[in-house]
């Protein structure tokens, strides 16, 4: 069983025949190579690389549910005039993400959804119902440029938000009831979250981590049987007040904190030190160097949708070559990139909450004196450039608004206390996270849910 450590090798190479099994699509197999190796008398480190692969060999088909047949209908179902050679195209443009898994190509699951969100030619032939997701974007990009404008006269913008998280076992355990271990997010009291405050808790929990643990949660422990929910209500306040940083204003010394690596993503190889040095272009002020990355970053990089992180071996190196990732991808780029340009910057994420909906989001800070950290959200400037809108791209690189709760504020931390087993995702800390004391628990036995119940503006 794969434990935290491990993660710290995924940047070690892997045998060249589990390698080679892994990218035919030969998982089952892979998995049998690593475990023959495993009986060997291998170094410690290796036989880390060698468990936490057998992680990624589990994660990695997780997103690919649908076979090339089923993706077509989903194509068709999705948009007009749509066909399997339109499909064909998209995947060998590298728009549509695939694997070979155990003899066929796979395609992930939300391709038709990443088509829609970041291709106007597609979102333009959305049927029916699909035409609710475009429109809802639209109403984000009206909404946020009013919060902009807002920010922008009054130099702030607080809001206060009320939200309730909820777990809640779906089935039973075939050998009887289990103690369930349940992690649910909350704020980081810290940086834009002005105050917090627990409302109600469904039961007495077991703990609740301190204000700055950098992966904040509510800890539940107990028996459960299918069918019950422990539920948690709070409130927080965020204020986002407006910075317009001036490269003139900027001093020349500077602090050198949060520049070093953080294996195995955050690491500053040669490539990474030289694709930094490219963008930035050897100017002295970071002030201008952050704003080219972020610059490159939202006119070159591609959202998309993407496999579970855990399968990913190197996140930055993966968007820095394919030059496409969501919005965690993006930011950490972003952070990876600043560090090797010499540039305080690190991660920040959590939820985005609107007066509306709640959904989960990545973005990240960078440090420049005298302004101290700085926000940059290369994901949502990157759709700003797409769509022309220099309101929104200027913003984000520095600012944010004051629809987020950061839930962590540093990448890959441990839960306090920490799990016994790996996490679904250990990198982030945004829906929650359940295992039972002797076991991991699979998806389908349980559901994470959060919910707005209400938003103001104060």
């Amino acid at each position: 069983m794969m434990k935290y450590t491990d993660l710290l090798f995924l940047g070690a190479p892997l045998p060249e025949d589990v390698e080679k099994l892994k990218w035919h699509g030969d998982l089952a197999h892979a998995a049998r190579r690593i475990d023959k190796y495993l009986e060997g008398d291998l170094p410690q480190a290796q036989c880390s690389r060698l468990e936490a692969e057998k992680e990624v060999l589990r994660r990695l088909p997780e997103a690919y549910t649908l076979t090339w047949e089923e993706a077509v209908r989903r194509f068709d179902e999705v948009f007009e005039d749509a066909s399997a050679g339109e499909l064909e195209e998209l995947v060998e443009n590298g728009a549509v993400d695939w694997i070979w898994c155990e003899g066929e190509r796979r395609i992930i699951y939300n391709f038709a959804e990443n088509l829609l969100k970041t291709r106007p030619a597609y979102s333009a032939r959305a049927k029916g119902e699909y035409q609710d997701q475009v429109r809802d974007n639209q109403a984000n990009a009206e909404r946020l440029d009013q919060v902009i404008h807002t920010m922008q006269e009054k130099g702030s913008s607080r809001w206060r938000f009320t939200l309730r998280e909820s777990f809640t076992l779906k089935k039973d355990r075939e050998d009887g009831p289990g103690i369930v271990r349940v992690h649910l997010p909350l704020p980081v009291e810290y940086a834009q979250v002005e105050s917090f405050t627990l409302l109600r808790t469904s039961e007495e929990p077991a703990f609740i981590a301190p204000a700055a643990q950098p992966h904040r949660t509510i800890f539940f422990e107990r028996p459960m049987k299918a069918g019950e929910t422990i539920e948690v209500e709070f409130s927080y306040t965020i204020r986002a007040d407006y910075v317009r940083p001036d490269p003139s204003k900027v001093l020349n010394e500077q602090p050198t904190f949060y520049t070093e690596e953080q294996l195995p993503h955050i690491a500053l190889t040669p490539y990474i030190r030289a694709v930094a040095a490219e963008i930035t272009g050897g100017d002295k002020n970071p002030l201008i160097r952050a704003r080219r990355i972020y610059d490159y970053i939202t006119s070159h990089l591609m959202y998309s949708f993407v496999r579970p992180y855990m399968a990913i071996t190197d996140i930055p190196g993966y968007a820095a070559s394919g030059w496409k990732g969501d919005c965690g991808i993006q930011a950490l780029l972003f952070v990876t990139l600043c560090r090797a340009a010499d540039i305080p910057a690190r991660w920040q994420s959590g939820l985005y909450t609107t007066p509306v909906n709640v959904g989960c989001h990545d973005w990240a800070q960078f440090y420049v004196e005298p302004y101290g950290w700085l926000f940059a959200d290369c994901s949502f400037g990157g759709s700003a450039w797409r769509a022309g809108s220099t309101l929104r791209h200027d913003f984000y690189f520095g600012n944010l608004e004051p629809f987020r709760m950061p839930a962590a504020s540093d990448f890959q931390q441990e839960f306090s206390p920490a799990r016994k087993f790996p996490r679904n995702d250990p990198y982030d800390n945004q829906v929650g996270e359940a295992e039972y004391a002797d076991r991991p628990m699979e998806a389908g036995e349980f559901e994470l849910k959060t919910e707005l119940l209400k938003a103001e503006e104060l």
